[in-house]
């Protein structure tokens, strides 16, 4: 982000990625900055990260650059419940806390949440009807949008928020084997959708919004 802010990376980044860092002509830097529309953030689970500066004899890469260990245990605790994919800890105090570091460090820019959810195991075993309920999907985006609204409250220029996933999708590595969807998709009967509780709650959601919308109280 510094780039297209500030026209440059950050003074931190410049001195431990060096000469494999690509450098910016003044021209360049000034076409760079305020050059996007939107900043779009994906937001899904936070993490710990501690120092990690004595990290010397890693093979360099855009994972060792920061010089920091990542975590979701302090102290042996988890920041949040783990689901179904290692990295996806629900902590929904972490969407508040990057709106807000984001209009504070890059001088309060148009945002849209462009991804946010949550996935469970795809299970075989399940009949149809106990596959569409999935109350944890509905508590996670009902938290995630608390902390949302709190955000736009305390001043950041939030304009949009795209819940992930309309369907069940193919999940890069994972492939089949998790499920996104507020809709559940029958891969063994011609990909027959289903809305699960979660998107009969959005929708009924939804309308609450518009009305407010229409007859603010």
């Amino acid at each position: 982000m510094d780039p297209l802010t500030m026209g440059d990376y950050p003074k931190t980044m410049q001195f431990f990625v060096r000469t494999r860092l690509p450098k910016f002509t003044k021209e360049q830097s000034r076409l760079l900055v305020g050059s996007f529309d939107f900043i779009g953030i994906n937001y899904y689970s936070s993490a710990y990260v501690s120092d990690a500066s004595q990290q010397s004899n890693a093979k360099f890469n855009y994972m060792t650059d920061p010089h920091v260990h990542y975590s979701y245990k302090r102290d042996g605790k988890p920041i949040g419940l783990n689901v179904a994919s290692e990295w996806l800890y629900v902590y929904p105090r972490g969407i508040q806390n990057i709106l807000l570091y984001t209009k504070k460090k890059y001088n309060d820019p148009l945002i849209y949440i462009t991804e946010n959810g949550i996935n469970e195991y795809d299970d075989p075993s399940l009949s149809l009807e106990e596959s569409l309920i999935d109350t944890f999907r509905i508590d996670y985006h009902y938290r995630h949008l608390f902390y949302l609204l709190e955000a736009i409250k305390n001043g950041v220029n939030v304009k949009g928020y795209f819940a992930w996933s309309l369907l069940d999708n193919f999940e890069w590595h994972l492939g089949y084997t998790v499920r996104f969807g507020m809709n559940f998709v029958d891969y063994k009967n011609g990909l027959k959708r289903s809305p699960k509780l979660s998107a009969l709650w959005f929708k009924e959601f939804l309308k609450i919004d518009i009305k407010l919308r229409e007859y603010p109280i």
